[in-house]
């Protein structure tokens, strides 16, 4: 088998980032209710501005990131190295796709374009 890579897709990143930013600001306006404050529309543009900033100062860092499948193991960044015979479940999660091992240590391959591929990938290459 040869080797497949899993890098981040942008719009991917986007998007989840988009409804992140949905999250918040209904959640700061939530809030903001709640308090009876009387501009309660500051929340909705406070959330999308700590969302927006959040995903521009990470994403240099985020889509940098790429695993590697291989015959005998997924590798990651900061030196993962997961045998594929110590896998035992893998998700999928919006665009991120969840790698669980045998000891429960869980491990995440984020933003990805086509989580349900990545997923069959690994599936195929543990049988």
């Amino acid at each position: 088998m040869a080797e497949t890579d899993f890098k981040p897709d942008r719009s991917a990143y986007v998007r989840a980032h988009a409804w992140m930013a949905a999250i918040g600001m209904g959640g700061a306006m939530a809030v903001l209710w709640f308090l009876d404050s009387p501009h309660i529309w500051t929340g909705a543009v406070g959330g999308l501005a700590a969302i927006a900033l959040r995903g521009w100062y990470l994403a240099s860092e985020e889509l940098a990131v790429v695993w590697t499948l291989t015959d005998t193991a997924l590798t990651g960044p900061a030196e993962r190295n997961i045998p594929l015979t110590q896998i035992e479940a893998v998700k999928t999660m919006g665009s991120y796709v969840q790698v669980i091992t045998r000891t429960g240590d869980k491990h995440l391959i984020k933003y990805q374009a086509n989580p349900a591929a990545t997923l069959h990938a690994i599936e195929r290459a543990k049988a």
